[in-house]
Parts: C-alpha cells; structure tokens; sequence
C-alpha cells in the first residue's frame, strides 16, 4: 500500500536553527513527519537502516553536539486540537470527580504556548501558569514540564504514542506516564520506548487560574485575577527573566532552565545554613524528609553570578539558571561551563546539580 503522502528523507539538516540554543551539527537523516502514518514510516526506515533515532521537537529542551547526530532525526509534526465536554471525569492528581472538566485532546507538534493561549481564551483552566514555554506539546509529558506551581501532570489524562519496539499505538495513561520532578517514564525506565503523538488533557471550564507561586502572590498582592490576567502575570516574569524566545533578547538564546532544582535530605539543608551561618536556606518542603533548594540560589551563592561568562557561552544576565549562547557558542563551550559549575556547587554544598536538556549525538 502507497502512502498518499510519501515519507521525505532529507540529509544534513542544520539542527542549530531548530533548537533554542542554537547550537550544534547536522543531522545525517532528518524527516518532517505531518501525519501518524509518517511517523511509522520514519520509525520502520530507522529499524530497516539500523539507524539511532532522535525524536525532535520544538528543540527547547535540547543540546546538540558539534559533530551534530549520525542517524535519523525525526520532527514529529501533527497538527491539530480536539475539544470535548466531559461529565464526571476523574482528575489525573486524585480520585474525586471533576463535572466540568473539558477534555482537550492535542496533536504533539501544536506550539505549546499557543496552546495556553488557546486555553485560556476559551477560559479552560489548568495550564495557565504555563504560558511562554517554548516547545512542542509533545514534549510536555516527558519532562512533566512545571513552572510556577503548576506541573502538566495535574491536568495530562493521557498521552497516545508509537511503541518503538512493537510499532504499535498505544494510550498510557496519566498513572501509567509515571510521573515526577521533571521526570517521567518517557525521559527514564522507557527512555527511547515511545514516540509522543498526541496528550489529552482534563482541563475546567470556568476554573479559576492556580495561584500558588510567590511571584504570582506578589503581581496581584492578594487579589483574585482572571486567567488572562494570570497569564499575562507569567509572560511579564518569564520575559524580565528572559526565558521567553525573542529573538530580540540574547539572553533567550538558550535551552531554559539548565539545572533541575535539586532535592536533598533535610540534615544537608541543616549543615549548609550552619556553614553560612544563615537562619535558612531558601527551600521548598518535598516531604518529612526531604526539601528541594533552588539551584539557581545555590548557582549564585557558589560564585557563579548573572552575567558570568567562558567564551562564547555564558550565564545569563537575567536569570542564573539559564546557560546562553552570547554568540557563536559551541557545545563544547557550553559543556565546559556546565561542568565548571556543577563542580563548583558540588565543592561548596556536596550537591550534584543534574541538567534538564537532553543532550544529543554525543
């Protein structure tokens, strides 16, 4: 049977302009894939060709090598959202019954952030603390993006996907994703197991927006905004942190957050405010054991201030935890930054910072 739209293989596709960073090399194979079909298809070429197979996205999240990647890169591409009233839908965080949840099912290669828009201009809440992350739906799951209070877990129901192994299509669900801390079955234990196709999430109609977050606290100092306003309220702080894409801001040029908040046992907490002589440690409590310390706190207090630079990569001036090309940047040069401040962290407070990019082709 011949496909009606036939599987495009290109070669020595620039994967620099197709990440936020814009860094890295070409990929040897790379495949735009537009419908579920072509996604297979891209999928049985690799396993023909004995290729390693990427999945890409919006690219955010993401550090390529210099040398770029010897296989198959594949740009999930499908398009499309699909709304629909539910009744008596169970929430993906407990087991009550949400009776105005509205089920939104979304093609993984939908721009994330016009997704949000999406939401909330059809006043669905759930998402809202969310705006102005870059990247492609598909990605959501697989790091269980968060920000602001907010994790995609709240409100992902489920998430159809190609089984790499058995090329079969499948819908796991929200308990099935296992999800955690910017983790996921997707990004551990089944790591290179799936292809993300579409997310389903239970969203409320007429919700009113999470305002759980300091710094959303602070922006309307005790009253009770609407989505649009909350969403506003994040685009505003997210772009004086630069961690909106502008292509204005050369602050933006870099793959997000770079170091995943940290979380320790409570003793460590105890013997660092002890070392510095401070009453606390900024912390977030996890449990009765364990707190989780920004690292961007943890970043600046090791010596490594907004603005710090080596070479052509850099911190950035607006936000510590953000790792920026300033200009010509190689991977390398990011790398060799990266390990500088994780051995500098590591040497002041015994903690290991862990990145959240995925890194690519080396």
């Amino acid at each position: 049977m011949v496909s009606c739209n036939p599987l495009k293989i290109q070669k020595n596709i620039p994967l620099a302009p197709l990440t936020t960073l814009k860094i890295g090399g070409p990929a040897r194979f790379f495949v735009r894939a537009e419908t579920e079909q072509q996604v297979v298809e891209a999928l049985d070429y690799a396993k023909y060709e004995r290729l390693d197979l990427f999945v890409l996205g919006g690219g955010s999240n993401i550090l390529v090598s210099d040398e770029g990647f010897d296989g198959l890169v594949l740009q999930v591409a499908l398009k499309g959202i699909l709304l629909s009233a539910e009744c008596g839908v169970r929430s993906a965080e407990s087991e009550r019954i949400e009776a105005d949840s509205t089920s939104v099912t979304v093609q993984a290669g939908e721009d994330w952030d016009r997704f949000v828009a999406y939401c909330v201009e059809n006043d669905l809440a759930g998402v809202e603390c969310l705006s102005g992350i870059p990247g492609f739906v598909g990605g959501t799951p697989v790091q269980n993006v968060g920000a602001y209070g907010q994790e995609i877990s709240e409100t992902i129901v489920s998430v159809r996907c190609l089984d790499r192994t058995t090329g079969s299509i499948t819908d796991l669900t929200n308990a099935e994703c296992g999800f955690g801390y910017r983790t996921s079955i997707f990004n551990t234990s089944m790591r290179d197991g799936y292809i993300v196709l579409a997310v389903t999430y239970s969203l409320v109609k007429g919700g009113a927006p999470k305002i759980g977050y300091k710094d959303i606290k602070e922006f309307f100092t005790g009253r009770e905004p609407t989505l649009s306003e909350t969403r506003e309220a994040v685009l505003r702080i997210r772009a004086a942190k630069s961690m909106v894409i502008d292509e204005n801001d050369p602050n933006s040029r870099s793959a997000g957050s770079f170091f995943k908040n940290p979380i320790v046992e409570r003793e460590l907490l105890a013997k660092i405010s002890k070392k510095l002589r401070i009453d606390s440690v900024p912390h977030f409590d996890v449990d009765k054991d364990r707190v989780k310390i920004p690292a961007a706190w943890l970043i600046e207090n090791a010596g490594f201030y907004k603005g710090f630079a080596m070479g052509n990569a850099g911190i950035s001036t607006n936000h510590s935890l953000a790792i920026i090309n300033r200009g010509n940047a190689t991977a390398k040069d990011v790398l060799a930054l990266k390990d500088r401040i994780v051995s500098g962290v590591q040497g002041k407070f015994g903690i290991e910072l862990r990145p959240e990019p995925i890194f690519i082709g080396f």
